[in-house]
């Protein structure tokens, strides 16, 4: 498998990726920087956490006008799996690949912790009881027009909700999917719990494993 994780000044999450692909996967990932386009030859492709050029102007709003996020558009075009990850799925939002945007959270601090998970739409029934990941954000506060949150439950597109709902996020959204499912965007970091946690309160399991093995699915798909 052919994996590409895309870069902007301020990625700060995606040696994160490079380590946990290749180290539970066996998968070398390329690293794509912003200011080239690039060929569509990649199996899958990632964005990563971080603050991607300083969360000015709006947190993704300058990467998602990168040359890089034209060739990234070309990839989802011709259905290629598409993972955006914290600032990642916000970087998706701004660049219309996904549904509605994502802002400060409810509480307008920024919340680092370990958040229960439920799947929904296709992954409903996809998790087992207790499923959890941390998360650390600022904005991943999820809105959308009435219209779009229509579609999202028609659509079955809410893939991962919180079961308490730590930052205000509409219909409690966590991990989001475009139309055909091809193209997928949260807030949680599953890559940063592909090892046992020592924390009873989220126990030993390798929560990370049950998503990447969702995502690479789709390669064959």
């Amino acid at each position: 498998m052919k994996a590409a994780i895309l870069t902007f000044p301020g990625s700060n999450c995606d040696q994160d990726l490079v380590a946990a692909l290749k180290d539970e996967y066996n998968i070398a990932a390329d690293l794509l920087w912003h200011t080239s386009a690039f060929d569509v030859t990649h199996d899958i492709y990632f964005v990563p956490g971080g603050f991607s050029y300083g969360d000015y102007l709006r947190t993704g709003a300058l990467a998602a006008q990168s040359r890089s996020l034209a060739s990234l558009r070309d990839a989802a075009a011709k259905g290629k799996p598409i993972v955006g990850i914290c600032n990642g799925f916000q970087i998706l939002c701004e660049a219309k690949l996904l549904p509605g945007a994502l802002i400060r959270n409810e509480n307008l601090q920024h919340i680092c912790e370990w958040v229960g998970l439920k799947g929904d739409g296709d992954w409903q029934g996809g998790y087992p009881p207790g499923y959890a990941l941390p998360i650390s954000h600022g904005e991943g506060n999820y809105i959308c027009s009435d219209d779009e949150l229509k579609s999202i439950k028609d659509n079955g597109q809410a893939l991962l909700r919180y079961t308490q709902n730590p930052n205000g996020s509409t219909y409690d959204i966590a991990g989001l999917a475009s139309k055909n499912k091809r193209v997928i965007g949260l807030m949680p970091h599953p890559e940063r719990a592909l090892k046992p946690q020592p924390d009873a309160a989220v126990s030993a399991a390798r929560y990370g494993t049950a998503f990447f093995e969702k995502i690479f699915s789709l390669v064959s798909a």
